[in-house]
């Protein structure tokens, strides 16, 4: 071969190489999505459990998305607005996430989605955060919640309560958004049908002594309604128990949720047949939860014997995330339009159901009715008892009759006599 031939031969396998190198960074190319949870105060434990949810989405799609491998960028916050929007911020503006997954509680997500307006270009897609006003009165246009709220998740409960007998309870619930949506989604068909709740005990998110609030229960009650969650449910049954209270409960979604049953000690075993309710259930029946829960404890040895609400949340919002981004193959150009065109349709069934959104990009669903119940090795599980399927925020009214009973407060609704 001649030297110009030589030369010619090693320039075309120059230039292959890089060709070929060019094509491994394409494919290798990197997006940044933030994923925030509470990762701190007293909700630890379910936000670690939703990061288990969050990467299991991303695990089944071997680490990829709308072609491009996915990293996520995970901040903490300790169930506070603020420290929510600050990690948010931290995401958005430092690492410049395009897209931001979380957060976690009630009134981070009315935070977030008040954030989420000051950033149009970057599209916010909700954790676990049930509270109704992050998506009802005054939604944000690029904030998405694929998950059905805290209200939506208790329709039903009130008429089961009532079919037990219990007619007349007393309520100890945190002080934020998320207990008020679980509140109101008990309260406005358990009042309606004739139940009542003759006192509401408030009380702020981290309380560790429950002694005054435990002295006020009064004695002619039927149940407790407890809308607790985290260490917070954990504190409050651990103190009802020393205190020697008897009385049934009646658990708001998160109360009896896996982060909060396993929890050791003597109270634990009355809360066998707890009536609870929310989008999921330990026990749900079909192929698409059975590979959840299966998924779920392979990849997390140290999870919980099922996955959590959190986990599960978490799971939904992350892969409608990622199913949009592969539906655009991964375009966020001209302010992501055809990203959100992606995520506005998406809809797909999950392990707990169908899951889509309406037009203030909030969920629509089943809520499941359960009971808490022993599994023969010992660990406490969620039992269905009834299903009531697609669910809207208007908890199954019309419209018109939604909006003058108003959002969940510490007031509305009240059915004290």
């Amino acid at each position: 071969m001649s030297r110009g031939n030589r030369l010619f031969a090693r320039s075309i396998v120059a230039a292959a190489a890089l060709i070929s190198m060019g094509g491994l960074a394409q494919a290798q190319e990197v997006l940044k999505i933030g994923l925030l949870a509470s990762l701190e105060g007293p909700f630890a434990a379910p936000g670690q459990d939703g990061m288990r949810g969050a990467d299991l989405a991303l695990k089944e799609k071997n680490g990829m998305a709308g072609g491009k491998k996915i990293e996520f960028i995970k901040v903490s916050s300790d169930a506070t607005p603020d420290k929510a929007v600050n990690s948010t911020r931290k995401a958005v503006e430092q690492d410049k996430v395009p897209i931001m997954i979380g957060p976690l509680s009630g009134d981070e997500g009315i935070a977030v989605k008040n954030y989420a307006k000051t950033q149009p270009n970057v599209t916010f897609i909700n954790g676990s955060s049930g509270a109704q006003a992050a998506t009802w009165g005054d939604p944000a246009p690029n904030f998405y919640r694929f998950n059905t709220e805290g209200a939506q998740w208790m329709v039903g409960l009130g008429e089961h309560v009532l079919a037990k007998g219990y007619k007349k309870t007393y309520l100890i619930a945190e002080d934020y958004g998320f207990p008020y949506s679980q509140v109101q989604g008990f309260m406005a068909s358990y009042c309606a049908k004739g139940g009542k709740v003759v006192d509401k005990a408030w009380v702020p998110l981290g309380t560790k002594d429950y002694a005054s609030v435990i002295a006020k229960i009064p004695k002619d009650v039927d149940a407790l309604v407890v809308v607790l969650g985290g260490s917070d449910a954990v504190n409050f049954l651990t103190q009802y128990e020393q205190a020697g209270g008897d009385k049934p409960m009646v658990g708001g979604s998160i109360t009896v949720d896996q982060t909060v049953l396993n929890f050791k000690g003597k109270r634990r075993e009355s809360l066998l047949g707890t009536a609870s309710a929310g989008p999921m259930a330990d026990s749900i029946d079909t192929p698409e939860w059975k590979k959840f829960v299966a998924d779920y404890k392979a990849t997390f040895k140290d999870g919980f014997p099922s996955p959590s609400l959190f986990a599960y949340l978490y799971y939904i919002n992350t892969k409608a995330t990622l199913d949009a981004l592969d539906a655009v193959k991964g375009d966020l150009s001209n302010g992501q339009k055809a990203y959100r065109e992606a995520l506005q349709k998406t809809n797909f069934k999950g392990p707990a159901g169908e899951v889509k959104i309406d037009g203030n990009r909030n969920g629509v669903g089943t809520t499941y009715i359960t009971e808490v119940t022993k599994a023969p090795d010992g660990s406490f599980y969620n039992k269905v008892v009834k299903s009531v399927p697609n669910i809207t925020q208007t908890l199954g009214l019309p419209e018109a009759e939604f909006k003058k009973m108003g959002l969940g407060t510490r007031d509305v609704p009240d059915c004290r006599t």
